[in-house]
């Protein structure tokens, strides 16, 4: 016997669908007489997509969604999501090679926001993926290769 209250709640209105996951909202669009649809995700406040949404035939009101729209949407809301994800975790995540006395090092900045001040490390990772060093840094630290090789170079301590 399943419990009504684990089973994901779905909803198929007109203009508000949702999977227990994700909810497409059809709303009035602030900026002209059309139609717009917020794709938002469980437990999020802001919506992760805004877009346009088509009118209906009588050209006053939205066309209502269907399982084929929903599911477009969910998977444009989640690509969206994926390339915020990718595009954060580049900024807080670089890396440079370096070669330091005869020997190739991938050197790695890894900034961990908080909002309470974020927090940085700098590792050096041998050719076979080993970490030799690592130490915590500012996270305004500007990883180069000439700062990467200054930091090696000089025996992996902290940089100043």
């Amino acid at each position: 016997m399943h419990d009504t209250n684990d089973m994901p709640h779905t909803v198929q209105e007109p203009r508000l669908w949702s999977d227990g996951r994700w909810t497409a909202r059809v709303i009035k669009n602030e900026d002209d007489d059309g139609w717009a649809v917020a794709m938002t995700l469980q437990g999020e406040s802001e919506p992760a997509l805004v877009g346009p949404w088509t009118m209906g035939r009588d050209k006053k009101n939205p066309k209502p969604l269907d399982v084929s729209a929903f599911n477009t949407l969910v998977k444009t809301a989640s690509e969206v999501l994926r390339r915020h994800e990718q595009q954060l975790h580049a900024q807080l995540n670089r890396s440079v090679t370096i070669t330091v006395q005869g020997q190739r090092l991938r050197v790695v900045l890894a900034i961990v926001p908080d909002d309470e001040g974020a927090t940085a490390t700098l590792s050096a990772h041998d050719g076979l993926g080993e970490e030799l060093a690592r130490v915590a840094v500012a996270p305004t630290f500007r990883l180069t290769a000439a700062s990467a090789t200054a930091w090696a170079e000089g025996g992996f301590e902290r940089p100043r």
